[in-house]
């Protein structure tokens, strides 16, 4: 197949990559251990570790693991915690000892948590203790064999240790009441594993990393097992157009994590990449406490930002970001959801670099596309096919699509995910025979191989026979100068068979239903403006901050009165 893409690669990115020299993703890891090891690795509540440190912990986890509860390879461990040191740690520590992953939510439901726990059947989980409540419920229908709990303070030296600890629990009283008699202290796993065999298991290509769960706001969660040599790929592959694109990847760049490393953005990105490269990592527990947010980028040097558009939109709506000295920062990168243009257009303004946009899936390990770094601002666009990437645009039979016309986004790659845990039939509704993942979005291609994505194809909205796609409305919506937020959902219309309606936070209650709509009328033809708007409070939204637009329908697109 053609790949006009090629074309525009930055100078010096491969348009391959080899993922023969590495076998897995902790030894992937390894030569940036050594070569960075007296260098800050992690920055978590201003205490900080060294790569040495890192590679220490997360060796005492493996041997723990392995001679202290007896996990096997290929055995799963779920791990609920929000971004802290420890989760790093278990992480690493997990690959190594070649346990599988099962990246868990810490705000998940018992019934959405039992879901996970007996899907993937893990034997052994590590939680906060901010969460052990749900996990006490949960014990009720499904053993966990081994319970490691853990507090945010732990990694964090003596006396600073006890007094984070003390606060969280009793002046802020974050930590509920909850009764796991068999569980061992995290901290406790560590010094047993200290004691042990050091472990570093033979792992390969095909054998599983991660257990990522996927498809939950809109269904059964499924397990999207990616291998090591997914992961492998898809580090590679980001860290070839990172550095193509001018990020040095040295020890004087720091990346800003506050996209939870459950999610496989923050996971494959800041944490996997990043490390690699030896740039050091702010992790971000609460994001949503913007204030204290912007407080720790006050007390950090940073060069490196990743977010959803939710994140950086709320970044700016914060008194005191625009104050933030922004003379050493680099890059901003979007994904997990459409970048919108007016967020990109303040964003560059306050900081003076423009909001890049990526794109990917959970089933691709994340990275699929990345616009080039170096580009001047932001263009609407996905970017461009990664290394050993290809995309391209079909219709409803499958039939490949020119330049230009909008049809399903199709990937094949390296990091194209093994398939669905267990799930051979939903594994066969997305992945053909010859390797090409069906996204679900709708996209077009331009001449010069950059994509676009227009909407998700379960989210468009048919008014009167034409396709109407939410993004775009949300995009002009949000210009407004009154609303911070929006989303667009369709609602039953006797007449057109389905209308638009706009679901809107405003800044300023003296903005009206009909002004909102004369706005969209503007910029919007006919039948893709509004018919119907309501204001509210705040959009239900992932802890990640996409919008649910399943919460969406259900709670506003009943019959309008």
């Amino acid at each position: 197949m053609e790949k006009p893409w090629l074309t525009s690669y930055p100078e010096g990115t491969a348009q391959k990559v080899d993922i023969s020299v590495c076998s897995d993703v902790a030894s992937l890891m390894n030569d940036t251990f050594e070569r960075r090891k007296d260098e800050v690795a992690l920055i978590h509540m201003g205490n900080k570790l060294t790569f040495a440190q890192v590679d220490e912990h997360a060796n005492n986890f493996a041997a723990y693991l392995r001679h202290g509860i007896g996990l096997d390879k290929g055995d799963r461990i779920a791990v609920m915690m929000p971004n802290c040191s420890q989760y790093p740690v278990v992480v690493l520590g997990a690959l190594r000892a070649g346990v599988t992953v099962v990246n868990t939510n810490p705000l998940y439901t018992p019934t959405e948590l039992h879901h996970q726990l007996s899907d993937s059947g893990a034997r052994a989980i590590v939680i906060m203790d901010l969460f052990a409540d749900t996990l006490e419920e949960v014990l009720e229908k499904h053993s966990v064999e081994h319970i490691l709990i853990t507090s945010l303070g732990d990694m964090m030296p003596f006396p600073k240790r006890l007094l984070v600890n003390a606060v969280v629990r009793y002046v802020k009283k974050m930590v509920p009441k909850y009764s796991l008699p068999k569980a061992i202290r995290f901290n406790q796993a560590l010094d047993l594993g200290a004691a042990a065999k050091p472990i570093r298991e033979d792992v390969n290509h095909d054998d599983i990393a991660f257990l990522q769960y996927t498809g939950g706001t809109t269904g059964v969660a499924k397990g999207a097992m990616l291998t090591h040599g997914n992961m492998v790929a898809n580090v590679l592959q980001s860290e070839a157009w990172i550095k193509a694109s001018g990020i040095s990847g040295d020890n004087d760049d720091c990346v800003v994590t506050a996209l939870p490393l459950y999610h496989i953005f923050a996971l494959t990105a800041n944490f996997l990449t990043f490390t690699r490269m030896g740039v050091r990592t702010l992790l971000i527990t609460n994001p949503r406490d913007m204030p204290g947010f912007v407080k720790d980028l006050k007390a950090n040097r940073f060069t490196v930002f990743t977010g959803v558009n939710t994140l950086f939109n709320g970044l700016l709506n914060t008194p005191g970001f625009k104050e933030l000295p922004f003379h050493d920062f680099k890059v901003a990168l979007g994904g997990g959801m459409a970048v919108q243009q007016a967020v990109a257009e303040r964003w560059q303004e306050v900081t003076g670099k423009p909001l890049l946009e990526a794109y990917g899936l959970t089933e691709t390990s994340p990275a699929a596309s990345i616009n080039p770094l170096n580009i001047e601002r932001y263009n609407g666009s996905i970017g461009l096919p990664i290394s050993s990437t290809e995309m391209c645009i079909r219709d409803e039979e499958g039939v490949h699509l020119p330049v230009g016309e909008s049809g399903e986004l199709c990937i094949r790659g390296p990091q194209v995910m093994k398939g669905y845990w267990q799930r051979p039939e939903e594994t066969a509704k997305v992945l053909d025979d010859e390797g090409w993942l069906r996204t679900g979005d709708i996209a077009r291609m331009d001449e010069a191989g950059f994509f676009y994505i227009v909407d998700r194809l379960k989210d468009m909205v048919i008014v009167s026979g034409f396709n109407v796609y939410p993004n775009e409305i949300e995009g002009v919506a949000v210009c407004h100068e009154k609303i911070i937020d929006v989303g667009v959902i369709g609602v039953p219309d006797k007449d057109s068979g389905e209308a638009v309606k706009l679901i809107a936070v405003r800044s300023d209650e003296s903005v009206s239903e009909e002004e909102l709509i004369a706005f969209c009328r503007e910029k919007l033809t006919g039948y893709k403006i509004p018919r119907y708007v309501q204001f509210v409070d705040e959009l239900p939204m992932t802890n990640v901050g996409k919008i649910l637009r399943r919460e969406l329908r259900s709670l506003y697109g009943g019959e309008q009165s």
